[in-house]
This record gives structure tokens, C-alpha cells and sequence, in this order.
């Protein structure tokens, strides 16, 4: 079994009241990753997946993809999964 990993992705642009958070936790049910998207106070939108690195990949594949034209940047830090989630969720 391939190890889990954490990403942890800033998206920026514009990226709240788009329907970002529902199409992100839709895209998430496409793929076998874990964690939360959340709107954060400074207009851009934090996404924290856990899975293999190859699926946690193509699952933020598919979100820069599908809401492309309302993201300026989509930036991700990389670390170990702490296998804290059960699940994917919309936080707030």
C-alpha cells in the first residue's frame, strides 16, 4: 500500500461565494482522500486532503480543472497525513 500523505492547499482568487466548497467536496468524493475545505477570513479558501500522493494529486487535478476560471493560485505545502479525518467535509 503506497504511504498517505497531507496536502494542504491556499486558493486564491475568486474563490468564495462560487460554489467552491461544495464542487471541492464533490470532487473529493472521486477520489479516496480525507480532510476538509473551509472559506478563511481573508477571502481565500484553505483545502487540507489526506490520501496517496497520486490520489491527493488528481483530486486537486480535478479541482484546479473544474473551477479554473475563479482561481488566480493555488498553492500547496506537502507533509506527512495524521489519518485524522474519516471523511471529506465543507468546514466552517
Amino acid at each position: 500500500m503506497s504511504e498517505r500523505i497531507r496536502a494542504r492547499a491556499v486558493v486564491s482568487g475568486m474563490v468564495q461565494g462560487v460554489g467552491f466548497r461544495y464542487t471541492t467536496r464533490r470532487a473529493a468524493g472521486g477520489h479516496e482522500v480525507t480532510g476538509y475545505v473551509r472559506n478563511l477570513p481573508d477571502g481565500t479558501v484553505e483545502i487540507v486532503a489526506e490520501g496517496t500522493r497520486n490520489e491527493t494529486k488528481a483530486f486537486l487535478d480535478d479541482v484546479r480543472r473544474e473551477m479554473s476560471s475563479y482561481i488566480d493560485s493555488l498553492d500547496v505545502v506537502w507533509t506527512d497525513a495524521t489519518g485524522e479525518y474519516s471523511g471529506f467535509f465543507v468546514r466552517y
